[in-house]
């Protein structure tokens, strides 16, 4: 079996002049491997988290299976001796409890837990640790700050694409603040600061809104704590590099969920959505104004989060000014994840993390594939034909640059997903199960792409009516998704057979390149070695011939009509037995649908 760094080799075409793109194999078919459960708990200063995933160690992938989190307030100290209060550890101990009786339910092999700030600077923190191995049998790493960050780098490489580009990582706990530059190898610097949400709001919020003077008091604070940290990180930058800032956990999912709320379409999910420096900045000011009681009235937060969302706001701010940050991506992955990656690296489920990282994208989409049953072989071939299609038909049926390449791949992966549901229509279902589905390493708009393009494969062509395309709001996506959804109802004409039986595609345009009249599609039959090996064995044990493409002519055939309906383009093939036959269902379409018509 070929591995899943091997499947996607990525090539250049000189000749071509096109991108680099993931080279995807037919033959290469992951068969599915029994999944392993593992669960992680995160003992934080605010809150503890479980989370239980089931992990693939075919596709070196992770899902997670439930996730959880309870306000556990461990940070809340003795004022006199620092000490874990004793209302806190009681509060911790009845979450554990739960945490490891519910991962037992789901049949995990181990539980993976970590302690962070809270427990790390209480000077009972270890006694504690103690009695939950005694008492609970949990085995507890007392994880120390540069550790913690480096966990929540593996958390966030889990879930986002980084590639080359370097990526400042800031995650803003109830005790400490985490940051980190990373890219796609590895961990350039990692740094853990003691200031958090919850310590900052024990010590310097007690009275709100505040007044101008505590506040620049405050930043000024933020601002000398965060100094060291932000020198290391800036050291460790090359020349003319530029990083991508990305913020986890509770305060910037809290401020992007404030934003989303205002927006006219807020996300479905807030994993990749941006807030621009500006619109952070107006937030902070708004919830600077409100009171305890006002902020809790806001509907996207919850209460526990209403009372420590200023100072870890002011955290963010101040640390995206001093890293002139002008945008902050949102990842929902972070520590909880990252002990996860973590078990597995110390497992050997992932080879080398550089793999992990760079194939996450298609790992993604494969994991979503095998949840939803699709047959992989099938899939893998129209994916090579859809992606052959492409490479042909730059400046004929598109003009895609490169970037929605590997969004048609998903598509072509992904595009019989809704037959889990059922068959009746089932490019409906695939758009919801896409679209609500957890595709990682894609942006917002990418993922509502991929849903589409997987939609338009059959049937009618794209309507304003439709939401799977109200939801595509730009006008170069739209015409992306027009163009490459096309292609990808001619790749799934020609896989009409259970076993494949085309060697190539070639597309030879008609009249001149400026202005072409049309085109004409050949097919290259497999010879008759390949066709026995893909399972075309003739009848009583003879040597098979190479296979008839009438089939296969007469699918194409089909699609006539929605090309020219489409493009204004004829698509001639060649003449065949087929040629006079009725087209199929599949490949019929509505009248007056043409994709011009929808795109603006």
């Amino acid at each position: 079996m070929s591995s899943v760094r091997e499947r996607f080799q990525w090539q250049s075409d000189a000749a071509s002049g096109l991108r680099p793109r993931p080279m995807v194999q037919s033959s290469a078919v992951v068969r599915p491997v029994a999944e392993r459960r593992v669960a992680a708990i995160d003992i934080g200063t605010n809150s503890i988290h479980l989370l239980i995933a089931a992990i693939d160690p075919a596709l070196h992938s992770f899902s997670v299976v439930l996730a959880e989190k309870s306000t556990t307030r461990l940070g809340e100290r003795d004022p006199d001796t620092g000490d874990l209060s004793a209302d806190a550890i009681e509060r911790a101990f009845r979450t554990l409890r739960h945490c490891r009786d519910l991962a037992a339910s789901h049949g995990v092999e181990q539980i993976v837990t970590a302690a962070t700030s809270a427990v790390r600077e209480a000077p009972n923190g270890r006694d504690f640790l103690l009695a939950l191995q005694e008492q609970l049998d949990l085995d507890v790493d007392l994880v120390s700050g540069p550790e913690e960050a480096r966990l929540i780098y593996l958390g966030v490489v889990s879930g986002m694409a980084f590639g080359d580009t370097p990526h400042w990582i800031l995650d803003i706990g109830g005790g400490s603040t985490e940051l980190v530059l990373a890219d796609g190898r590895d961990a350039r610097a990692l740094t853990s600061t003691r200031i958090g949400a919850v310590r900052l709001q024990r010590e310097f919020c007690q009275q709100e809104p505040l007044s101008e003077p505590r506040r620049t008091f405050l930043q000024a604070y933020i601002q000398g704590a965060l100094d060291p940290a932000v020198a290391q990180v800036k050291r460790a930058l090359k020349s003319g590099e530029c990083p991508v800032m990305v913020g986890t956990s509770g305060t910037a999912m809290a401020l992007a969920a404030l934003a989303a709320a205002e927006d006219p379409k807020p996300p479905l999910k807030l994993g990749g959505y941006r807030l621009s420096r500006e619109r952070i900045d107006q937030l902070v000011e708004r919830l600077l104004l409100l009171s305890p009681e006002q902020r809790r009235a806001l509907a996207p937060i919850n209460d526990r989060r209403a009372e420590i969302i200023v100072p870890g706001s002011l955290i963010l701010q101040t640390a995206m000014t001093m890293l002139g940050a002008k945008e902050l991506v949102v990842c929902e992955r972070a520590l909880r994840e990252g002990l996860i990656v973590d078990w597995m690296l110390r497992n050997d489920l992932l080879g080398d993390r550089f793999a992990f990282q760079s194939t996450i994208r298609e790992r993604t989409v494969l994991h979503l594939a095998r949840n939803y049953g699709v047959d992989g072989g099938r899939a893998d071939r129209v994916a090579t034909h859809a992606l052959s299609l492409y490479d042909q038909t730059y400046g004929l049926l598109h003009h895609d640059e490169g970037e929605g390449r590997l969004l048609l791949w998903a598509a072509a992966q992904l595009h019989t997903c809704g037959k889990h549901v059922n068959i009746a229509a089932y490019h409906k279902h695939t758009w919801y199960l896409i679209r609500h589905g957890e595709l990682l390493g894609y942006s917002e708009s990418e993922h509502l792409m991929v849903a589409a393009m997987a939609r338009y494969h059959r049937r009618g062509l794209p309507k304003k009516r439709h939401e799977s395309w109200q939801l595509i709001e730009g006008r170069q996506e739209r015409r992306t998704v027009a163009s490459l959804s096309l292609l990808l109802r001619l790749a799934a004409a020609l896989d009409r057979r259970p076993e494949g039986v085309i060697a190539a595609i070639q597309v030879h345009p008609e009249g001149p390149r400026s202005n072409p009249s049309g085109f004409r599609v050949s097919l290259q039959p497999l010879s008759s070695g390949e066709a026995q090996s893909s399972g075309e064995a003739q009848p009583g044990g003879e040597a098979p011939a190479a296979p008839d493409l009438s089939l296969e002519y007469w699918s194409l055939q089909a699609c006539t009509d929605v090309v020219k309906e489409a493009t204004g383009l004829q698509m001639r093939l060649p003449a065949s037995p087929a040629a006079g036959m009725m087209p199929i269902a599949a490949g019929m379409t509505e009248p007056g649908a043409a994709a011009a018509a929808v795109v603006g």
